[in-house]
């Protein structure tokens, strides 16, 4: 269909179209771009609303409806997931953003899974795996008289087939690998990403059972269980387990967990077989060879100026959008090319779409609401609460127009005499980084990670981007000036500004302002009213302690969320030993007077290799409350001199640690210590000189080095962007580019 002559131009912010350019427009053989944001946005809108000729009873024209449709994305009120503005009118046709495939216990069946997976990656999507049918390691394997390499051998696999792909320069897609907790290799699995870099496409999350968190609350053991034979193989401690989960996600973000068993409960189609997996970021429990439509809505468009609470929401405006929304997903199936069949054949049989939230910070700050009060979760539960009821009667008209989805007359909803609905689910709160950008708004249901952030442009030009609801606020209450943004974007928020007013510093705050039980209780409250999960992180300050996260995690489970991901600042790529001069001063000066320290029965740690003159040798460093404790180096294929001098040194240091000495002094002592054999190393900027210096490389780059910009002074994030090498953040379960939307999940 042509562009109608009275179609707007649309007009979008200088980072939106600098997104757009990148990522969704529409390119030709020499890389020109053939479109605008009005003509991309006509492409998805007429693409999506032809698909209404196919029925005849509907109550939707095929032209008004895309009319209706274009409006309502150009109006930031609506967006649909990423692949669909990417491809929705091209060629490729793929225009769902999540997957789930099983992975069989064969060989044939795991390689199959490998295949697939390059397949939806390659269009667009990203995949979700459960590697909880796979036998444990070393077990037999029955037709060969071989051992098993177990679950971790084979992800490592999916890691790098998964890689290797770039999708057309605009998505790399992310994985999601799943373990039960009661598969025998389940302690392998948990300390999976103890070595920074391994894994580094997947995102980690333990399945729970109920049975298993029953057996944690009562100290109680628990079975391991073969899936291949279903025999035990052993029992472990519950209890001891979860700590370990705890202290891994402390140290690094993961593994997440899932909550198996309450996903399930909230199948609507049990006799199709049960949930396994989720999406990358875990908001989406799927069937195998499932895959589902999202979209978001923005809320902030919803505010009506002059009123407040409730009433300053714009109900009916909502509702009308709630339609929309429901009625454009489900064309997208059909409009959508799935790159399999068996994928096709059930996503046309549920019809699962997944209608979600962005612009919840903003919304909030139009209303002077702050994040973290009752006052909010109460809102989110209302809102939230009308979206999934209004989505559902949304879907409820269409089954009337277009007949239920096929499965229906054996869902759950046949069987309590509910619907009948077109959609087996209606609502998903999915990451919106890359939408929220465009939409320009706050990114799903995430606080913000600053209220004002500096970022370079072209020419070593520094834009300062400030939250437009913020420096509104400010004009009103006669508090802006230069000088104050400067101030603010240098960390990120007020909160510790006392001469600003007291209303303005509870209402705006950011993601490290908020307690993490404030995080967890809107996770929950959103929860309550969506049919499948939720995409948030709870973030924590790096100070954040074990027990922190411990507290998360059991208040998620008795919330009755479906999962959780906490992120602690700076956990990725540094361990920070201090938070300023005056901390290290006073635990310098306490170091000084306490003795020895005890070691505890239990201590937990990782091993880093490096190559020296004398062969390789392996630097084992075990913390107490994330302060290395104990060092261990050992070299193989030695000499016993050697082999005497790496104990030694190991003990020696140990002593210091364990007598309060300070990373950095033993550093300063050890590095760059002379050798007979020196060498060159990968990852190390010169050489490895000698035993010493390589302990002292291991000990810097784990605990000192840290190359933080303003972002990360902000606890915006430790990785840099690939792309423009700004601060990556980590919310809504992955890491993401506030400054050029790159994002290792999609979005």
């Amino acid at each position: 269909m042509k562009q109608p002559a009275d179609l707007p131009i649309v007009h979008v912010n200088q980072n939106a179209e600098i997104v757009l350019a990148k990522r969704y427009y529409r390119k030709g053989a020499a890389a020109e771009t053939l479109e605008d944001a009005r003509g991309l946005f006509w492409r998805v809108a007429t693409a999506i609303a032809g698909e209404e000729r196919k029925y005849k009873h509907s109550s939707w024209k095929a032209d008004p409806l895309a009319r209706a449709f274009f409006d309502v994305m150009t109006e930031w009120k609506f967006l649909p997931n990423s692949p669909t503005l990417m491809n929705a009118g091209t060629d490729l046709g793929q225009l769902s953003a999540c997957f789930v495939l099983p992975v069989g216990d064969s060989i044939e069946e795991i390689f199959d899974a490998v295949k697939h997976a390059a397949m939806i990656h390659k269009s667009g999507g990203g995949t979700g795996f459960s590697f909880s049918r796979l036998r444990p390691k070393d077990s037999r394997v029955g037709s060969t008289g071989g051992v098993a390499s177990g679950p971790l051998s084979f992800l490592r696999i999916f890691n790098t087939a998964t890689e290797q792909i770039k999708q057309g320069g605009t998505r790399r897609g992310a994985n999601m690998g799943i373990l039960r907790v009661d598969h025998p290799d389940i302690m392998e699995f948990i300390r999976a990403k103890e070595r920074e870099g391994e894994f580094n496409n997947f995102n980690l999350s333990v399945a729970l059972t109920e049975d298993f968190m029953k057996a944690v609350e009562k100290d109680e053991e628990y079975p391991l269980v073969n899936p291949a034979n279903k025999e035990e193989t052993g029992h472990l401690n519950a209890r001891e387990v979860f700590e370990i989960l705890v202290q891994k996600a402390w140290e690094s973000g993961d593994p997440g967990i899932v909550f198996l068993d309450r996903i399930n409960r909230d199948n609507p189609t049990p006799d199709q077989g049960e949930m396994e997996s989720t999406n990358p970021c875990g908001e989406q429990p799927l069937l195998p060879y499932e895959a589902c439509n999202l979209g978001s809505i923005n809320l902030a468009k919803f505010f009506i100026p002059g009123k407040e609470g409730e009433e300053a929401v714009d109900w009916e405006e909502l509702r009308r959008v709630i339609h929309l929304g429901v009625r454009f997903l489900d064309n997208v199936i059909d409009a959508s090319r799935f790159p399999l069949e068996a994928i096709t054949q059930n996503v046309h049989n549920n019809r699962k779409i997944g209608l979600g939230v962005m612009g919840w910070a903003d919304l909030l700050f139009l209303l002077r609401i702050p994040y973290n009060s009752q006052e909010a979760l109460n809102l989110a539960q209302k809102v939230m609460g009308f979206i999934n009821e209004e989505g559902r009667m949304g879907s409820k008209l269409l089954a009337k127009e277009r007949g239920p989805f096929p499965a229906y007359a054996t869902s759950v909803f046949a069987k309590r005499e509910q619907g009948p609905y077109r959609n087996a689910t209606v609502t998903t709160i999915a990451p919106t980084g890359t939408l929220s950008i465009i939409a320009g708004c706050s990114s799903g249901i995430e606080p913000l990670f600053a209220l004002c952030f500096a970022r370079n442009v072209m020419d070593g030009e520094r834009l300062v981007e400030v939250n437009p609801h913020f420096e509104q606020a400010l004009k009103d209450a006669g508090c802006y000036s230069p000088k104050l943004m400067e101030a603010v974007t240098q960390k990120g928020s007020i909160h510790a500004m006392d001469h600003l007013p007291e209303e303005l510093r509870e209402v705006f705050v950011t993601a490290m302002d908020i307690e993490p039980i404030w995080h967890l209780k809107m996770q929950a409250a959103f929860q309550d009213y969506t049919d499948n999960a939720v995409s948030k992180t709870v973030n924590l300050s790096n100070s954040a302690t074990v027990d922190d996260i411990r507290r998360i995690y059991w208040m998620a489970y008795e919330q009755g969320c479906k999962g959780v991901t906490v992120y602690r600042d700076g956990c990725k790529s540094t361990q920070v030993l201090y938070t300023g001069d005056s901390e290290k001063k006073e635990a310098a000066a306490e170091a000084s007077n306490r003795p020895v320290r005890h070691r505890p029965d239990l201590v937990y740690g990782f091993t880093q290799k490096v190559n020296t003159g004398h062969g390789l040798m392996y630097v084992t460093i075990n913390e107490v409350e994330g302060r290395p404790f104990e060092v261990f180096a050992t070299i193989g294929k030695s000499g016993r001199s050697t082999t005497a001098k790496a104990e030694a040194i190991g003990r020696l240091v140990s002593l210091a640690l364990r007598s309060g000495i300070e990373v950095e002094e033993i550093v300063r002592q050890i590095k760059g210590i002379g050798g007979e054999a020196p060498v060159f190393m990968q990852g190390k900027q010169g050489q490895v000189q000698s035993i010493p210096d390589g302990i002292a490389w291991v000990m810097e780059n784990r605990y000192l080095k840290a190359h933080r910009s303003v972002h990360e002074q902000n606890g915006l994030g430790t990785q840099h962007c690939p792309d423009c090498d700004e601060g990556l953040v980590f919310q809504e379960g992955c890491l993401m580019c506030p400054a050029c939307a790159f994002t290792r999940c999609g979005g």
